[in-house]
């Protein structure tokens, strides 16, 4: 079995997305075959898509995920499974490393924690929150699109590179 095929067991049908709640609303949107078909540029988009959103945000990936391939004519399944770059394996290390990342390009010192509240005002809290907040947004924001870039990037020169080697393959056979 396949490397592909081993894949397409595991990504959701569209029975199994049609019928999630977040996604009921885009119904006659999701029937659409363009959505499901396995070319190039659909799984390559489908991946930088899901990557995107996978990392961008921490909650409620899918349908934004799901919502946005369909607006560009995504590979559906491809673009919600790729939100799973993001599990409670690789969550903290990817935030640890996008918090270094943010406070690196913001000038933040990355090594001291920021201060906690002492409990006495709501505001003590709000300024370590934000203190850890902008690194963490601005670094989540540059790995997300430079990722998602990336693995689109990456997904369509090895879908290009097998096609060409299948072709020469069939070309020395004849």
């Amino acid at each position: 079995m396949s490397i592909l095929e081993r894949l397409r067991r595991h990504i959701p049908t569209r029975e199994q997305l049609a019928g999630q709640r977040w996604l009921r609303w885009l119904g006659p949107l999701l029937h659409q075959p363009r959505l499901w078909h396995w070319s190039r540029r659909g799984v390559a988009l489908g991946v930088g898509i899901g990557v995107f959103f996978g990392l961008l945000i921490p909650l409620v990936q899918i349908p934004f995920s799901a919502v946005t391939a369909v607006v560009l004519r995504a590979n559906v399944p491809v673009a919600v499974t790729s939100t799973l770059v993001t599990n409670p394996v690789t969550f903290a290390p990817i935030y640890y490393a996008a918090y270094h990342l943010g406070a690196w390009l913001t000038g933040t010192d990355a090594a001291a924690p920021p201060p906690l509240p002492d409990g006495s005002a709501d505001e003590s809290l709000w300024q370590s929150l934000g203190s850890v907040g902008l690194p963490l947004f601005i670094g989540l924001s540059i790995a997300a699109v430079s990722c998602g870039i990336g693995s689109y990037a990456l997904i369509s020169m090895v879908w290009y590179w097998r096609v060409m080697r299948k072709r020469r393959k069939r070309l020395m056979q004849a």
